[in-house]
């Protein structure tokens, strides 16, 4: 039985990829904000995180940079890229039809 916090398989390209479009951030700040704007019901775990930013990365949907961090502290941080614009768009789009599909079966009467 699949728990709340389970992402449906594919969407945590596109959360990622929409919480970097605003401004860049690093590993940690992603899965943080993901979990706050969810209100704490989707927690990304560094297991699923970091190898999806990678896969992202070597799409090249997304690029890193090191800086210096609010900590002070040296991490990547991820910005989209113009591919990875594009692809937001789609990935959102993707999400918009699969979940107005669930929503029919679901409310069916």
């Amino acid at each position: 039985m699949s728990k709340p916090t389970d992402l449906v398989q594919g969407t945590l390209d596109l959360l990622i990829l929409k919480t970097i479009s605003l401004e860049p951030k690093h590993g940690w700040a992603i899965a943080k904000r993901i979990q706050q704007v969810s209100r704490e019901a989707l927690q990304i775990q560094q297991g699923s995180l970091y190898p999806a930013l990678h896969r992202l990365e070597q799409q090249a949907w997304i690029k890193a940079e090191w800086r210096t961090t609010e900590a002070g502290r040296m991490a990547k941080f991820y910005s989209l890229t113009g591919a990875g614009r594009k692809q937001l768009e789609k990935e959102l789009a993707s999400w918009v039809r699969l979940s107005a599909a669930i929503n029919l079966v679901v409310e069916e009467a």
